[in-house]
């Protein structure tokens, strides 16, 4: 029960406030509303984007079952992962997590047609592009030592590989 516990504080802090919360606020703020059509190209536009949000919720969920299972921790920096995590999605790309919520972000920019959603994701995968080479993966490596480098020398960041990488074989 207390995992559940960390796990939903950990939800609740970053991912459903970057992903709902601060949505709602661009909406609301910029009068966006969810309405469907006029028109083919409109709703072709939404339902690509229902299937991004959909891959997004997908990659993220199932990058948050890894670091409850194998990592034994939570998303939260304050509560990281125990243990590296390198099988799952993670033998593709080290980021899936951000992945999902970047899949997200863009997923409801089209959906809502809205201009302001996608310059927050814009500026959300900004953000990370600056984080995670200059304070996540740092972190990680101290804490991880040669397993993580040799991670990172088989796996890229966010461009995921064609062939899964097999730690076992490395």
């Amino acid at each position: 029960m207390l995992m559940v516990i960390r796990h939903l504080l950990s939800i609740a802090a970053l991912p459903f406030t970057v992903a709902v919360v601060i949505p709602t606020w661009i909406a609301r703020r910029n009068g966006v509303r969810l309405g469907f059509g006029p028109g083919e190209p409109r709703i072709l536009v939404q339902v690509a984007g229902l299937a991004l949000l959909i891959i997004g919720l997908f990659l993220f969920t199932a990058s948050l079952r890894r670091f409850a299972t194998e990592g034994k921790g939570t998303l939260a920096p304050w509560d990281p992962p125990r243990q590296l995590v390198v099988h799952g999605l993670y033998r593709y790309v080290r980021n899936p997590m951000i992945s999902g919520v970047l899949f997200v972000l863009f997923g409801e920019a089209l959906v809502l047609m809205s201009k302001p959603h996608f310059v927050w994701a814009v500026l959300f995968l900004a953000i990370n592009v600056v984080y995670i080479p200059l304070i996540e993966e740092p972190m990680l490596a101290q804490r991880f030592g040669a397993d993580y480098a040799e991670y990172c020398r088989n796996v890229p960041r966010l461009l995921p590989r064609v062939q899964p990488w097999d730690p076992e074989r490395s």
